[in-house]
Order: structure tokens, then C-alpha cells, then sequence
């Protein structure tokens, strides 16, 4: 019996063919439109959430609703533009002839995750813009206040590290604690003793600290000389500053605290609602393009 009769599949030559499975005119309509639909909604959220805060106190939603509320929309836009995004790019896709199914699935799940990867990198690119813009409008609004920024530089000094008192104030605080004279009444003027008082609160309240026992018996006979009042009203206006000082450092350091707080939850959640996005956009895709097929 011929060889060619009985191996008749040794004699087959499968053609691989020359053209990309990828079909980047459909993965390019498919971005667009995510990536559109991903603006629209994201200016309906802008909206929403200007509604939801207010710069009235005990007004509005709170940080934490908001970030939630921020986050579970940041999952329905990309519900919403990845699976319109890899539907339509599976529907626009060409057909592939006697290709396995197998495959097909996976061409089409890869197509809608080249749809989401292509409208993620648009975002970026928008959002970098107007990134830029709004550095350069930072810059433009900097240089009108310039001027007052030396002066406050000269004044404060060198910021050290961790949120400590700056460099220059600090040293300012130590060059007036070695001339400080047993009588607050060699000061030399009224500017000059409000300078030295304000070094005094910054040197001691810095990193949540207390004015020492001797700073705060200085400041009360400074008090008392200047205003006239008892020693004892004195160290009790002293006090009470100090109180006051300490308890809105301890405020500003709470709302530093739940920004911060605010601003993980909220990148956790952007992370995850892009995952998300890869997903939806790749079963979309799939589900698109198994429709295709079947209404050729």
C-alpha cells in the first residue's frame, strides 16, 4: 500500500498565517469609546460629590462617606465604560476562520484587556494635561506672591525633617533665651517682645510638646508688665493661650490625619476598580465577539 495511503496526515502543511490575530481598529474604537464614557462619567460624579460636601461646618458628607461614596463610583465607571468599551471592540472585531474556539475566547478576553490597557493610557494622558495646566497656573499664582515667600523664608528658615520647628526659629528661640534679661521690661519694643513670644509657643508647642515651666513663668512676667494685671491673671492668660494653641495644633494634625487616611482609601479603591475594569472590559469582549460570530 502507497505511503500517501496510509500516513495521509504526515502529508498535510498547516498555513500559519501572515496577518496579527490582534484587530487594533476594533481595540482602537472600543478605547475611545471607554474612554469617553469614563469622562462623561466622571464629570457626573464631579458633580455629584461638589453636592455632597459643603464648606460649612458640620455640613455635608463627611471624608469617610465621601471616600466611600468616591470609591463605589470609581467601580460603576468602570462597570460601565470597560464593558461598553470590550463589547463594542468584540462586536467590530473580523471574524477568524478555522480557528478553535479555544482561541477565539482568548483573542476576544486579550482584545478587551488591549481596550481597557489603550483607554487607561488616554486617561493618563488627559489627566497629565490638565496636570500641567494646573502646574502652570501653580506657577503663574507663585510668582505673584514671591516676594512675601522670601520674606518668610528669611524669616523661618531651613523646614527640618519629620514636621519639626523650622531651622531658623529655632534659632532664634535659643539666640533670645541666652540674652534674656531677669527684667521683661529691657525689651525694646513691643514688636520685639510679640517676636519673642511667638518663638517661645512655636519652640515649645512643635511636635505636640509643652511650653517649659520656665519659658511659661518668662512669658507671665512679660504679661503682667506690659498689661498691668496680677502675676497670678498673667500666668492664667499664659495658660489658657497655651491651651488653646495646643488644642488647635492637635486639630490641624487630626484633619493632616484624615486626609491622609482619605487619600489611601481612596487610591486603594482606584486600584481596584481598575482590576475590575480589566475584567469586565475582557468578559465584555468575549461575550461581544461570541455575537459577532454567531451573526456573521
Amino acid at each position: 500500500m502507497p505511503a500517501d495511503e496510509v500516513y495521509p496526515m504526515d502529508q498535510r502543511v498547516v498555513a500559519e498565517p501572515s496577518v496579527s490575530a490582534v484587530s487594533w481598529p476594533a481595540i482602537f474604537g472600543g478605547g475611545v469609546v471607554a474612554a469617553s464614557t469614563t469622562l462623561v462619567l466622571l464629570l457626573i460624579g464631579s458633580g455629584f460629590g461638589l453636592a455632597m460636601t459643603s464648606p460649612w461646618p458640620n455640613a455635608g458628607a463627611s471624608a469617610t462617606t465621601f471616600t466611600i461614596a468616591a470609591g463605589i463610583w470609581l467601580i460603576v465607571m468602570q462597570w460601565i465604560s470597560s464593558g461598553l468599551g470590550g463589547f463594542i471592540t468584540g462586536r467590530l472585531r473580523t471574524k477568524w476562520i478555522r480557528v478553535h474556539t479555544h482561541e477565539v475566547f482568548f483573542r476576544d478576553t486579550a482584545h478587551g484587556l488591549l481596550t481597557w490597557a489603550l483607554a487607561t493610557v488616554i486617561g493618563a494622558m488627559l489627566l497629565a494635561s490638565a496636570g500641567s495646566a494646573a502646574i502652570g497656573t501653580g506657577t503663574r499664582a507663585a510668582a505673584t506672591v514671591a516676594a512675601g515667600a522670601a520674606q518668610g523664608a528669611s524669616q523661618g528658615g531651613m523646614q527640618s525633617a519629620g514636621g519639626a520647628m523650622p531651622v531658623g526659629q529655632q534659632r532664634a528661640y535659643d539666640v533670645d533665651s541666652l540674652f534674656r534679661g531677669e527684667k521683661p521690661e529691657l525689651a525694646s519694643s513691643d514688636n520685639d517682645v510679640r517676636g519673642e513670644t511667638t518663638r517661645i509657643l512655636a519652640s515649645g508647642l512643635t511636635n505636640g510638646g509643652d511650653v517649659p515651666a520656665a519659658d511659661r513663668t518668662y512669658l507671665a512676667s512679660i504679661v503682667a508688665q506690659r498689661t498691668g494685671v496680677s502675676d497670678a491673671d498673667a500666668q492664667k492668660r499664659v495658660d489658657d493661650v497655651i491651651a488653646r494653641e495646643k488644642d488647635a495644633a492637635a486639630k490641624l494634625r487630626q484633619v493632616a490625619d484624615t486626609a491622609r487616611k482619605s487619600t489611601a482609601a481612596f487610591t486603594i479603591f482606584t486600584a481596584l476598580s481598575m482590576l475590575i475594569g480589566a475584567f469586565i472590559a475582557s468578559a465584555a469582549a468575549a461575550y461581544g465577539g461570541s455575537l459577532r460570530d454567531e451573526h456573521p
